[in-house]
C-alpha cells in the first residue's frame, strides 16, 4: 500500500467535491486542516497517515454538503473501499469523521487519539483571524447579518437549532460555537493553540462593539 498515492488521490477527491464551495468549507480549508492535523498527530505521537486523511475527507462527507448525513458517509465509505484494503483503518477514519462534528452541543466525545487530533485541527480553523472570516463568509452564505442588537445568541444545545442557519446572526455565532471551541479541545498542543486565537477573537469583538457604538449617543 502506497500510503502517499492514497493522499494524493484523497487530496484530489477533496478537491473535486469541494472546489465550489462558497461556505467556508472550501478546499483551503480542508488543506489547513490537514496539515495542523499533521502537526498536532506529529506532536502527540499520533497515527499521522489515519489523521491525514481523515481531514482530508471530513467535509466531503458534512451534511451541510450532502443531501443528508447519511448520503455523505456513504459516498466517504465507498471511496476509501476503493482505495484501503485495512477494514481497521477504514472503520477508524469512518468513526473519526461520524463524530467529529460540533452539532451544536460539542458532538459526541473522540474516542481516539487519533480523532481528538483531527477534530481539534478541525476546530483551530474556526477560531482566530482565519475562524472571523470564514464566520462571515459562512453567514453572508446564508443569507444572515454580521449583527442585529436585538437579537441575542441562541442556546443551541440542539441539533435542530444550530442547523437552523436562518436564525441569528455572524457575531451572535461567536457566542453559540466559537468561543466555546477552546474549553472544548483535546490534545495539549490543541489548547496551547486555542488559547492564543480565542484571545484574537476576543479582542476583535470589543473592537467591533466599540466601532458599532461609536456615535450611537444623539446629540438632537
Amino acid at each position: 500500500m502506497n500510503y502517499t498515492t492514497i493522499v494524493t488521490e484523497a487530496e484530489n477527491f477533496a478537491k473535486e467535491q469541494l472546489g465550489r464551495d462558497k461556505t467556508g468549507h472550501d478546499w483551503f480549508h480542508t488543506d489547513r486542516v490537514r496539515n495542523m492535523a499533521a502537526l498536532i498527530a506529529g506532536m502527540e505521537q499520533a497515527d499521522v497517515f489515519v489523521c491525514t486523511v481523515a481531514a482530508l475527507l471530513h467535509d466531503v462527507a458534512d451534511e451541510k454538503l450532502n443531501p443528508s448525513k447519511e448520503a455523505g458517509l456513504l459516498k466517504v465509505h465507498s471511496w476509501l473501499a476503493g482505495h484501503l484494503s485495512d477494514e481497521v483503518q477504514i472503520g477508524h477514519i469512518m468513526q473519526i469523521i461520524e463524530t467529529m462534528s460540533f452539532s451544536g452541543g460539542g458532538g459526541e466525545p473522540m474516542s481516539t487519539l487519533e480523532g481528538q487530533v483531527v477534530q481539534d485541527a478541525d476546530r483551530l480553523d474556526a477560531l482566530g483571524a482565519i475562524g472571523i472570516t470564514r464566520v462571515l463568509i459562512f453567514s453572508g452564505a446564508k443569507g444572515r447579518p454580521v449583527y442585529d442588537p436585538d437579537i441575542t445568541p441562541r442556546d443551541e444545545s440542539l441539533q435542530k437549532e444550530y442547523r437552523d442557519y436562518s436564525k441569528g446572526t455572524a457575531v451572535n455565532h461567536f457566542y453559540e460555537k466559537l468561543l466555546k471551541l477552546k474549553d472544548l479541545m483535546n490534545t495539549p498542543y490543541g489548547r496551547k493553540l486555542a488559547d492564543e486565537r480565542h484571545e484574537f477573537m476576543l479582542g476583535f469583538l470589543e473592537q467591533f462593539y466599540k466601532e458599532w457604538n461609536q456615535g450611537s449617543q444623539k446629540l438632537l
